[in-house]
């Protein structure tokens, strides 16, 4: 299965874009086959009933799946990885390692299924949540609880791009014995490298930058130690959230060109952002690339870019509306992380599970767009969003 990883390879460690090609499963072991196989199989023969074999079911365990879950692991620098049926599946299945009478601290602009989850689900679970402002370390501070027991991270947050001090929580909530996970969408493993600033889980909506085709549902996580590897897989296999063979080969298809598909939006979000930062009739713009963006010095120091996602605020929701019914290059849509641009409204769409007050207190307005910026021309897309903005 592995044949890849058996050739030849120079001594000196690979840089991240050779590395997206050359993981170790590249080349089937049996039949030289450029691509890992698809293993479209429920169950597998025992040989010897004495000596079962490595897959036995694929909810256990598959060996396309696992490729894929090998993959993520060498990419985000962890001991192991893991594939779900979708990034809540995966976020959902992690958060199942805390008990009843848990509480966690959260990320206040915290993605708006994540934020249903724990207020509307594990909330009935007796799992209580605290959101903080994350970019303020005291707040997380006097957060602590007695019974709390993790810390849960998104930076760049979703949609206001709020920073977080990764290494700083990381440090602090050692201290005390907790926990720490974070969302890595926005930056991928390309950008931001969490488990190497101490972030036990790392986890990933793979269906956004990571598959990057806007054809496949998928979610990852990273473990940073084998002991918490072990509870992840437990919990995988129990709860049967696992990710089916086609969609993981389609995500490691996507993942080969995560380095230049993320370089080019990353460029293009630049200068979007700079753009409509020079726009009178803009009321905000949220971009970690702006040399005014809060935290920039603190994202700068953690993570290598400032990614390919773009929020700004129109004004009022009647504006905002008029734009969405007024542009046509970019997808009107819920998601991010394309090959194509994509324009979402999240008080309607990614944040809508939020309360109209919570989500203001948090700075996602009703004018407030968030801008995924695809592989189109830049000046295309500027031109084309420049005349939904003017017309009236």
């Amino acid at each position: 299965m592995s044949g890849g990883g058996q050739r030849n390879k120079a001594d000196k460690e690979l840089k991240f874009g050779t590395r997206l090609l050359h993981f170790g499963a590249e080349i089937d072991g049996q039949t030289g086959a450029s691509s890992v196989p698809i293993y479209q199989a429920s169950t597998f023969h025992h040989h010897d009933i004495f000596n079962p074999p490595q897959h036995d079911y694929s909810r256990s365990g598959n060996p396309t799946r696992q490729a894929l879950e090998d993959y993520i692991a060498l990419l985000e620098g962890g001991v192991r990885g893991f594939a779900y049926s979708s990034g809540m599946a995966a976020i959902s299945s992690t958060f199942m390692m805390l008990s009843a009478g848990d509480h966690i601290i959260v990320t206040e602009d915290v993605y708006g299924g994540t934020y249903r989850l724990l207020t509307a689900i594990l909330s009935r679970m007796n799992i209580e949540s605290t959101f903080v402002d994350m970019t303020d370390l005291d707040e997380v501070r006097q957060a602590l609880k007695p019974n709390t027991k993790a810390v849960y991270m998104e930076t760049p947050s979703n949609p206001t791009l709020k920073i977080t001090d990764i290494a700083a929580v990381t440090s602090w909530a050692r201290e005390h014995g907790l926990i720490t996970m974070l969302d890595n969408t926005f930056m991928t493993p390309y950008y931001q490298r969490p488990i190497e600033q101490g972030v036990d889980i790392v986890l990933h909506s793979a269906t956004k930058f990571l598959g990057g085709h806007s054809d496949v549902l998928a979610g990852l996580a990273v473990a940073r130690t084998e002991a918490i590897a072990v509870q992840l897989k437990q919990l995988q296999n129990g709860l049967g959230t696992v990710l089916g063979v086609q969609e993981s080969w389609l995500l490691m298809r996507g993942m080969k060109t995560l380095e230049a598909r993320m370089a080019h939006s990353e460029k293009s979000a630049r200068r979007l952002a700079e753009w409509l930062y020079a726009r009178e009739d803009i009321k905000a713009v949220y971009y970690p690339g702006l040399s005014e963006h809060p935290g920039r010095e603190i994202h700068e120091r953690q993570s290598s870019g400032f990614g390919a996602v773009v929020s700004f605020d129109v004004g009022s929701g009647e504006r905002a509306k008029t734009v969405l019914s007024r542009v046509g290059l970019p997808i009107v849509a819920v998601s991010l992380g394309a090959v194509e641009s994509i324009l979402s409204y999240p008080a309607m769409m990614s944040h809508a599970a939020m309360p109209h007050s919570v989500r203001l207190e948090r700075g996602i307005t009703d004018g407030l767009l968030r801008f995924s910026v695809g592989l189109e021309n830049i000046e295309d897309l500027i031109f084309d969003l420049e005349q939904a903005l003017l017309f009236e």
